[in-house]
């Protein structure tokens, strides 16, 4: 969607009759800057009648027209989305109160439907803008209307930017917010809120869904850890020994589809650190990934008889680029573990520094002072062993 501009042909409004009882305010009044910023006339005259609206407490329905025209020709303007916020609730009808459930049926009053498909427009619009996003949270605290933003951010996800910070973050802000466990929690203020565990259903898919379109896209995989691991346990989800399997499976799967993508890889160490488990269960499948290089020790690597697949520990594809970078610092992790946390056994050190020369020198030479620094440590550790 193309950006939202002001209409050239709107006048300005020092021009507009329904605003002549209005004085402007001047950015730099009785002062002359040495660096003046050179505004638009259209800005200039929007943002003068805008201070005067300020300093003067008016809030009205002209009021939330001349925020709206700041914001479409700035839409970082914070103390524009401020006042707007501020007359937006002091417009609200007095009868309405703040709905006591999540998606409540009962209709909103006509000024929060209106500032809602707003902020959808200007959302799509100005994606990366921190204030829409901040004005909506603030808006979700008044209609609660939180499953129509969780369908507005899956759209956007799916057709404008599925990588997109603020979009993400807002969804996970949501779930926190709305969809927490307990029955219960606190919203901004402090003012309790109820909550609604079925916004969760059909999170794990919808991510799916979006790793089955990009499976490098790294914030769908950071948003899966939100979901399994960052955000309490949800019905269904109490065994975590099954949902460790399975996520570690999901993981590997992954990583055999794209095996130098860091984001699984990433994911995959996450669930381990998370979980503390260990490195070393997981060297059969992480080892089929550094071949053709042999640094000792891989017996037990995972190779099946050639039409074999284990599927806890599925293998690269034959056009697969190795050695995979991600999986020659995986492996040489575990057995700095092994040797250090467990064994005891300086032979795994040794291997390990073999992969940390490797990446210094050849495979990851970008990043080769933070391998020359791990090899260091690791001539230091074993004269302690």
């Amino acid at each position: 969607m193309p950006p939202i501009q002001y209409n050239d042909d709107e006048p300005l409004y020092s021009e507009r009759p329904e605003w002549s009882d209005v004085q402007p305010l001047e950015q730099y009044e009785n002062i002359t800057p040495l660096a003046p910023i050179f505004y638009s006339p259209e800005y200039k005259d929007a943002t003068g009648y805008l201070r005067a609206v300020v300093k003067s407490g008016e809030k009205s329905q002209r009021v939330l027209g001349l925020t709206e025209s700041v914001i479409r020709m700035n839409p970082a303007h914070y103390s524009a989305w401020q006042y707007r916020y501020e007359t937006l609730v002091a417009l609200i009808p007095s009868d309405f109160k703040t709905p006591s459930t999540i998606n409540s049926p009962d209709p909103l009053p006509q000024i929060l439907q209106d500032e809602i498909k707003l902020l959808d427009q200007l959302s799509t619009a100005f994606l990366k803008t921190y204030q829409v996003w901040h004005h909506r949270r603030l808006l979700l605290l008044l209609t609660r209307q939180a499953g129509h933003e969780l369908n507005f951010i899956k759209k956007g996800l799916i057709e404008v930017d599925e990588k997109n910070y603020h979009t993400w973050s807002y969804r996970q802000w949501i779930l926190g917010s709305f969809g927490g466990l307990g029955g219960g929690g606190t919203d901004e203020s402090g003012d309790w809120q109820a909550v609604d565990e079925d916004l969760w259903v059909g999170e794990l898919d919808f991510v799916d869904m979006m790793l089955a379109q990009d499976v490098r896209n790294n914030s769908a995989w950071h948003h899966r850890f939100f979901v399994v691991w960052g955000c309490g346990v949800r019905d269904g989800e109490e065994d975590r020994e099954r949902v460790l399997k399975r996520e570690l499976i999901y993981a590997k799967q992954n990583i055999s589809l794209a095996p130098n993508n860091p984001s699984a890889w990433n994911y995959l160490r996450g669930v381990l650190t998370h979980t503390k488990t260990p490195f070393s269960p997981l060297l059969p499948f992480a080892i089929q990934y550094i071949q053709p290089l042999d640094f000792g020790g891989n017996e037990g690597s995972g190779q099946e008889p050639k039409g074999i697949v284990d599927l806890e520990n599925p293998p690269p594809s034959e056009t697969a680029q190795l050695p995979c970078v991600q999986a020659m610092e995986f492996v040489a992790d575990a057995w700095e573990a092994d040797a250090l946390q467990g064994d005891g056994d300086q032979e795994k050190l040794k291997r390990a520094v073999k992969v940390w020369e490797r990446l210094a020198t050849e495979h990851d030479v970008i990043r080769n002072k933070y391998w020359e620094h791990r090899i260091r440590d690791a001539h230091v550790a074993m004269k302690k062993l």
